[in-house]
Formats: structure tokens, C-alpha cells, sequence
């Protein structure tokens, strides 16, 4: 069934061609689909089908990535493996996967998102959904607390409106236009917990949102029954009333979202045994958002920007603010009487970039207009509760289980927000330098300084110009990174050396990120090569378990890149034991960073971290500021890729 674009017209349609009990069915549960890895005709023709890559160009490619993290005699070793992996096991893999790129126009997409997130079986709280800040807000009373809430509710669905209407402007990179299908896989979305392999199910039409207030859940529509928004005034009242119901804290059903995905699929199948607890599930799987009302907390004096992403996160263990959500959404908006507002999200479905820009339209339109959102619809349905059944001892004993792991979780994560204030792209730009690559490089010296070594360096690329893309790897670690670093620790070099290594380790890093962005990295690549011998029933070849593969791998330092003009920023947990998340939003006179780390790990410290990366920014401007005419006789170096 093609719906129109118009969501007027549909409702429309279907009112006048349907009978009122097929209506009703529509309204509450519209077009629960069911994940299929079946591509559908893309809106956008234009965009690449995406390739397989010849797989020499991707090994040649692969070895000159691994060379910072072996010796010399590793790397002769890890030569022959790579050379015999190219004629022997490598070379049926690349056959298989050629045939099977040749009948499938993104062979990538749907394994990627199965590989990567629905068998990942960690919970999605820390490890997979990261938080987006809304800038700090002043509520002066619990009224203007409400009114904005009801404004950003209104702009979410203005928001989703354009998605509908296919009015989100394509971009494009080049000649080459970009892929706006995650726009429209955000609104009405949920993963659904499945033991082995989650589901995701898509809620396009979805005209409701829920509300969590207390861990009480409520259905509140948010169109009217022509599909008119409706105004703010009339939303504000909607939730003054919800939360003038619930004077006492609900059942915490929310925490069990937060637990590990084999957990939450077991307490999902006995909660889901009565009718009731499944009619509840759905109706809030099948919102188009869920709004967290949270609980009002202090935070520490100078720690308001942790608090904040820490909140987004995980909401601050099962004590505080961790019941009142529903981890399994795709968008959770999180608002604070205290101020804190963001978004958690589930990261399955899309990339950080769609939801940095929704929030970017919400501040703007907020901010321009004092009036927005009170010219909407006053037809308005009462907000009505998600029941659940009583609860009972199979249940109580999972949320005891998932409480105490979800506590463990929030005590492990430690957070650094640093708001680095000597300078942003403005400078950056003026020494004809890449401001992702240089804060990539900066990030790559602190840890060299802190730790004494390299580390392998993630950093997300989106594959946007082929349909149906996500991301790529930029392997940011280089030899010429590690060169620079190398260089900044050693009194023999002169400013006027360590510049000009500056200089080739940013041009090394934008060749590698050029060359990602094209779906020329290493690693998807080497990823399809190796679920074709576990789809087609074949030993995994040595390879994939070689030195230089192990530790090129092992990212240590996992970095995104999600930029907005306002203050604020996305964060996440660490992707190793041993490592640092880093997600940063570089602006023209500053750079904000949240750097996490696990506390149970001894030797990282993101304090520190942040400290040392501080100092590291300074030491590179000063660098370049004193070698300013080196710009004139760079130019980049030439790719050995």
C-alpha cells in the first residue's frame, strides 16, 4: 500500500473509503511493518547502487592502515598472510561477494544493519544510543517548563511533516546527490527485543506520541482528525493534566529496555503473555516519539554539561531518571525541569547527522518566533493511559535484575565535556587546514602523549551518495600522524618540522575521509568478505584474526564528527574496554567534545584525557603560528593507496 505524501489526503482516503472499524484499527496501529531486507524503488534515482571494490585496491589499501601498530617483522609476516589471502581464500570470498553485489543494488545496508545492531547483544544503553543536547534552557516555573515542551513537540511534527512531504532538501556531494531515506526512518520507529537477532519495526503514519512521566505512559495525539497539527496551547494543557494525574511513581517498566538485549527479550515474551501488557507495548512502540518527563535534579557545581549528556545516556541509574523511558524508541525526547533537554536515540535505524539537524530546526524556529506553534489545530483528543497488567513476581524479578545492571552500567561511564574556547574553524580554515582532520589529529597526539603509543582511531564517514548508505570507516591513525606526534615529543624537532608534519598527517587524514566518503575504505569491505563464509557455510580464513587486522581494528579512540551552530553536542560510551568515545561539534570559535571512558579501566581517564588534549590544541596553534609561511610551499602529499 503506497500511502500519498499529504497526510490530510490520507486520512481523508481513508475516511471515506474504509469502514469505521478498519478506521480505528489504522489509527492505533498504523502500518506496523515488519523489517525486510527487501529494497524497496528509492525516491531518488539518481543515487549509486553501492560497488564492491576491486580487493586488491582494498588490501594495498589495508596494509598501508596496519603499519603504525606492528613492527617490522610483524608487518613481513602480516605481508605473507595478506599476499596469500589475496590468491587463496580472499579471492572465492570476492567472487561471492561480486555475485552477490551484482543482484542486490545495496548489498551492504541490510547486513550491516543486522550485523551491527540487531544481533549486537549488549543493551542499546551506552553502547549503541548516544544523546543529543538541546543548548541549556531557564525554566522559571513549572509552567514555562511546559509550554516549551509542548513547542518542541510541535516542531517534531512540523519536522516530520517535511519528511512526509519529501521537503527535506537534497544535498549533494559534488555532482552526486546524497541519500535522504533515514530521514524517514526516525519518526514512529522501534526496535523490538528478539533473543539472537532483534526486529525494527516502522511507524510512518504514526500520529501520537507517548508521554512518560513517573514511568506512567501516555498515548497523546499530537494531530487532529484531519491531520492538522495541533497548537501548542491546546498540547500544553494535555500534559499539565497528565502530570496533575500521577502524583505517585508508576511501575518502572522502562529500566528493562536498558538491560542487555538477550535480558530484555526474556522479560519482553513474559510481559507480553496478557493482552493488556501487549496492547501497551504496541501502542508504544508505534508512537512517533516518546517525551520523557523527567524528575528535576541537581547537578554538581561545574559538571553541568556531563550531567546533561549523562542524563541523555542513561538517565542517571534506576534511582533517578532511568524508568522513564522507553530505550527501544528511535527518538526519545528527554526534558528536565533543571534545564537539561535532548534527545536519546536508538542508533539502528540512522546516523547522528538527521537527528542534529531536527534538533538545529526545533532551537531555530523556538527561537525566531514567540508565537510558534499557537496557530495549530484546538481539536483536541484527551491524552488517555497505557495500562499495564499488575505486576508480578516473573516480572518484579526482571526489574530487580535489570535495575542492578543498569546501576552498574551508569557507575562504569565516565564523562568529560570539554568546551575548548582558544579558537574553532575560524582559525583552523585560515591556516587552509581541514578542521575535522586537524581536531582528528589533535585528538590522535593526546592520546600518543597520555598513553606513549598509537592508537587505531575510528571516525564515521557517511556512504550517502549510494542508496540506502550508512557509514564507512576513516581509519584516522596514520604514519604520518604518528610521525607528527612522534615529532611533538621530541626536542631535536624545530616548529618549523613539526608543521609541516601537521601539515602531511591533515592532508593524510582528508585522503583517507575523501576516499571513505566514496565507499573506498577498508573495512566494510573486509566485513562483506567475511559474512560471505559465514552465509555460505565457510571457515573463517586466518586473516581475519592476523596482527595487523586485530589491532587495526581495535579502535581505541571511536570518534564522530556531529556539527550544529548552537551549544550543544552528542555523546556516547566507549567502543573498548580500553578506549575513549569521542563525538565533538567543531563551530567557528570553539569546539565542544564529550569524551567518555569506562571506569573500571585503570589506564584511561577522560579528565585527563581532556587535559592533555586541551593543551594539545594550544601547542599546534602555537606551532603553526609560528611557522605561519608554510603554507606556502606545502602542498599534499601523493597517496600511496
Amino acid at each position: 500500500m503506497r500511502l500519498p505524501k499529504n497526510r490530510t489526503v490520507f486520512w481523508n482516503l481513508a475516511k471515506s473509503s474504509l469502514p469505521q472499524k478498519t478506521q480505528n484499527i489504522i489509527s492505533n496501529q498504523i502500518l506496523l511493518t515488519r523489517f525486510s531486507s527487501t529494497k524497496k524503488s528509492s525516491k531518488q534515482p539518481n543515487l549509486l547502487p553501492y560497488h564492491v571494490l576491486p580487493l586488491e585496491e582494498t588490501l594495498t589499501r589495508f596494509m598501508t592502515s596496519v603499519e603504525p601498530f606492528l613492527t617490522s617483522e610483524e608487518l613481513k609476516h602480516q605481508t605473507i598472510i595478506t599476499q596469500e589471502f589475496l590468491k587463496k581464500e580472499g579471492k572465492d570470498l570476492q567472487i561471492l561477494l561480486e555475485n552477490t553485489g551484482n543482484k542486490e543494488r545495496n548489498w551492504l545496508a541490510h547486513r550491516w544493519l543486522k550485523a551491527a545492531y540487531l544481533q549486537y547483544r549488549s543493551p542499546v544503553t551506552v553502547f549503541v544510543s548516544p544523546g543529543m543536547t538541546f543548548p541549556k534552557q531557564q525554566f522559571n516555573d513549572a509552567q514555562s517548563f511546559i509550554e516549551y515542551t509542548s513547542k518542541v513537540i510541535f516542531g517534531l511534527g512540523e519536522f516530520n511533516n517535511m519528511v512526509q512531504a519529501d521537503k527535506i532538501p537534497i544535498v549533494k556531494m559534488g555532482k552526486l546527490e546524497l541519500d535522504n531515506s533515514q530521514f524517514g526512518k526516525v519518526f514512529g520507529t522501534c526496535r523490538i527485543p528478539k533473543r539472537g537477532t532483534d526486529d525494527i519495526v516502522y511507524n510512518p503514519c504514526a500520529d501520537y506520541v507517548v508521554v512518560i512521566y513517573k514511568n506512567h505512559f501516555y498515548k497523546l495525539h499530537i494531530y487532529d482528525s484531519n491531520g492538522e497539527l495541533i497548537a501548542t496551547d491546546s498540547l500544553a494543557e494535555e500534559l499539565k493534566n497528565i502530570i496533575a494525574k500521577e502524583p505517585k511513581f508508576g511501575v518502572p517498566y522502562g529500566v528493562l529496555s536498558t538491560d542487555s538485549r538477550d535480558n530484555w527479550a526474556e522479560a519482553y515474551e513474559h510481559l507480553s503473555n496478557y493482552p493488556r501488557n501487549r496492547d501497551a507495548i504496541k501502542s508504544i512502540q508505534g508512537a512517533m516519539f516518546t517525551v520523557s518527563l523527567d524528575e528535576c535534579t541537581k547537578t554538581k557545581e561545574g559538571e553541568d554539561a556531563e550531567e546533561l549528556i549523562l542524563s541523555l545516556i542513561h538517565g542517571n541509574g534506576s534511582k533517578v531518571n532511568s524508568g522513564n523511558r522507553w530505550m527501544d524508541k528511535t527518538i526519545q525526547l528527554v526534558l528536565n525541569p533543571n534545564g537539561n533537554v535532548g534527545f536519546t536515540y536508538e542508533h539502528s535505524p540512522a546516523e547522528g547527522q538527521p537527528i542534529a539537524m531536527m534538533m538545529d530546526y526545533v532551537v531555530k524556529k523556538i527561537k525566531e518566533d514567540p508565537n510558534f506553534g499557537k496557530g495549530g489545530s484546538t481539536n483536541t483528543t484527551p491524552a488517555e493511559k497505557i495500562e499495564f497488567c499488575p505486576l508480578n513476581e516473573c516480572i518484579e524479578q526482571w526489574l530487580v535484575i535489570a535495575q542492578k545492571n543498569l546501576d552498574k552500567l551508569v557507575n562504569n561511564l565516565q564523562m568529560k565535556v570539554l568546551k575548548f574556547d582558544g579558537y574553532g574553524k575560524d582559525f583552523i580554515k585560515k591556516q587552509r587546514l581541514g578542521p575535522d582532520s586537524f581536531i582528528q589529529i589533535a585528538l590522535q597526539l593526546a592520546f600518543y602523549r597520555m598513553h606513549a603509543e598509537p592508537a587505531a582511531q575510528y571516525e564515521s564517514a557517511h556512504l550517502r551518495i549510494f542508496d540506502g548508505g550508512r557509514t564507512e570507516t576513516i581509519r584516522s591513525c596514520s604514519n604520518e600522524s604518528v610521525d607528527f606526534c612522534r615529532s611533538m615529543q621530541n626536542v631535536k624537532f624545530t616548529d618549523q618540522d613539526r608543521a609541516e608534519k601537521l601539515r602531511k598527517a591533515v592532508a593524510e587524514h582528508q585522503l583517507y575521509a575523501k576516499l571513505a566518503l566514496q565507499g573506498k575504505g577498508v573495512d566494510r569491505h573486509l566485513f562483506g568478505l567475511k559474512l560471505m563464509a559465514l552465509e555460505n557455510g565457510l571457515p573463517i580464513p586466518e586473516f581475519f584474526s592476523s596482527p595487523g587486522f586485530i589491532r587495526s581494528s581495535n579502535f581505541r579512540v571511536s570518534t564522530s564528527q556531529v556539527a550544529t551552530k548552537y551549544e550543544a553536542f552528542m555523546g556516547y560510551g566507549p567502543l573498548v574496554d580500553d578506549g575513549y568515545g569521542c563525538c565533538y561539534n567543531p563551530r567557528e570559535h570553539d569546539i565542544i567534545l564529550a569524551i567518555s571512558s569506562w571506569r573500571y579501566c585503570e589506564i584511561t581517564d577522560p579528565l585527563k584525557f581532556s587535559n592533555i588534549l586541551e593543551k594539545s590544541f594550544y601547542q599546534m596553534r602555537a606551532v603553526l603560528e609560528n611557522c605561519s609561511d608554510t603554507t606556502k610551499n606545502f602542498s599534499n602529499p601523493k597517496s600511496k593507496l
